[in-house]
């Protein structure tokens, strides 16, 4: 077996490009293992617990191509290197060539083609992103901002000005929304009203927490009306909460609108007092879920607290049919008592020494809602991640577990020159085989984001590592309980119930929410 690498200075290509290129080197005869990245610190960390990391590798620059190869032999080696570069330049010319059609190459001239536009989803790099926000909102165009890495000065400038103009500004950094009935972003297939029964409209400062509430109510015959992303930065003390609050307020003014539900992490302290007296004026029901935040301020505004995105779900489906709230906290205490009776089955299967938690995320309020959880479970500051609550909870290395763990493998240390792993599967997929190396590793748990615009076989695609884990772990006469949470509705491209069978069949229990499976873990490992 040996290890060759090529780094090519300088050269930058798009992560989609990279991660086909990979894919193909892996199909090659003699090729055990492939990775093509650009050198970032985090992907030298893969490539280190990847045993690909060699001394070329290491000192690779973050704006450097690396084309790492392991393979039976040095000429096979050397043969998928050329392969990929031979592709990767085939690439460049396909491109040139496609080119062929006149397109805008600006804001304005797009929106005079489509004269019917009101919407502007922007995708560019960060340090051009907000330039062209305030392109589109000079247009009248409401601004969707997919692009990260923009100025906390700038999104500030932005919102302001779609403030004055009457407009949203979505993001930066916003994973998901849906206006209109059309998706934006990892937005899933769900029920919209009218016609549908229901009439719950979502402002989330998260996608993934959007994403949750939106499915799970879907799973439960409730549409929504609209689902506003503001960006994960908005209720922060110097951004102030400003499209949260004008998305409160356009909702208010919403007669299709029937119910409120806000989600977001714990507001800074004059932010959530904003925001609260805005849904004080109300006269529409709402239910705040400000994850680890306090309760009795919301109530004090006659709004209803709910503690996790499950627990929203629930509260706002009750109140949008006519029930009453009581009724959703109660089933939830009566299926949290099912879940103590399967941990203690689940806890006779593991060692002694095996005591820890490892979640792989690819959902950030997914990772931070389990935190919360655990560390109530578990006793606080025990959870270490990459996304901590605290900095007391800060892994030394987000490729590296220690003890109870919780990585978010969308932060961006994991996705500067690489694709969000709900794209792309092989980061998550080489973690899963190296948490379940480890013999501490108890319980090992991902989370399965479906929808619009991500991978069209995620059960699928974690299943082969999880197989590879097994098998290993099998040789130690070992076992780790694998756990697993599917957000996503049946009338996702990828089919949640066909999702849910790909991993019950390779021996994953699959939990109702990422809030159950992290319930589950606690009364596991307690």
């Amino acid at each position: 077996m040996i290890t060759h690498t090529l780094v090519k200075a300088g050269q930058y290509y798009d992560s989609v490009t990279l991660l086909q290129v990979a894919q193909t080197l892996l199909k090659l005869d003699g090729v055990t293992d492939a990775a093509v990245v650009m050198g970032t610190p985090a992907n030298q960390g893969i490539l280190r617990n990847a045993d690909l990391l060699t001394p070329e590798a290491e000192a690779a620059s973050p704006d450097d191509l690396v084309i790492a190869v392991r393979a039976m032999s040095k000429s096979e080696a050397l043969n998928a290197i050329a392969y990929a570069e031979e592709t990767l330049t085939a690439s460049q010319r396909q491109e040139t060539t496609q080119q062929s059609a006149p397109t805008p190459r600006s804001v304005s001239t797009a929106a005079r083609q489509m004269g019917d536009a009101n919407i502007a989803l922007v995708s560019v790099a960060g340090r051009y992103a907000a330039d062209v926000a305030r392109q589109a909102l000079q247009q009248n165009l409401h601004v969707f901002l997919f692009s990260d890495n923009v100025s906390v000065e700038d999104e500030i400038a932005i919102k302001q000005l779609g403030r004055e103009r009457g407009l949203l500004v979505m993001g930066p950094d916003a994973g998901t929304a849906i206006i209109n009935g059309k998706t934006l972003g990892f937005a899933n297939a769900i029920l919209t009203t009218p016609p549908t029964a229901g009439g719950i409209g979502i402002v989330a400062a998260s996608g993934t927490g959007l994403q949750a509430v939106t499915t799970g109510l879907a799973q439960r015959g409730i549409g929504i009306t609209q689902a506003i992303g503001t960006g994960g930065r908005d209720l922060s003390a110097e951004v102030g909460g400003i499209m949260m609050v004008e998305a409160v307020k356009a909702l208010q003014a919403d007669p299709v609108t029937e119910v409120l539900l806000l989600v977001s992490k714990p507001p800074a302290p004059e932010v959530a007092e904003l925001v609260l007296e805005t849904v004080r004026k109300s006269d529409k029901p709402a239910v705040v879920c400000f994850l680890g935040g306090k309760r009795e301020p919301i109530e004090a505004v006659g709004a209803i607290p709910a503690s996790t995105l499950e627990r929203a779900t629930l509260i706002a489906a009750e109140l949008a049919t006519g029930g009453q709230p009581a009724h959703a906290i109660a089933a939830l205490r009566e299926r949290n008592q099912g879940l103590k009776e399967q941990a203690r089955e689940l806890r006779s299967r593991l060692s002694r020494g095996q005591k820890c938690y490892r979640g792989l995320f690819s959902g950030g309020t997914f990772c931070y809602e389990t935190q919360i959880i655990l560390s109530k479970m578990l006793g606080k500051n025990r959870i270490k991640s990459n996304a901590p609550l605290s900095k007391a909870q800060r892994l030394a290395s987000a490729n590296v577990s220690e003890g109870h763990s919780a990585v978010d493998l969308g932060e961006d240390e994991f996705t500067v020159g690489r694709l969000h792993p709900m794209l792309d599967p092989a980061l998550r997929n080489r973690r899963i085989v190296q948490e379940a190396r480890d013999p501490d590793t108890a319980v090992l748990y991902i989370d399965v984001v479906l929808g619009y615009g991500v991978h069209p076989n995620p059960a699928g695609a974690a299943v082969e590592a999880i197989y590879e884990a097994q098998e290993r772990l099998k040789r130690k006469k070992r076992d780790v309980i694998f756990l697993a949470h599917v957000c996503g509705t049946n009338a996702d491209p990828q089919d949640a119930s066909r999702q849910v069978e790909i991993l019950q069949q390779a021996g994953v229990i699959v939990m109702p929410s990422n809030a159950a499976a992290a319930r589950l873990a606690g009364y596991i490992l307690r």
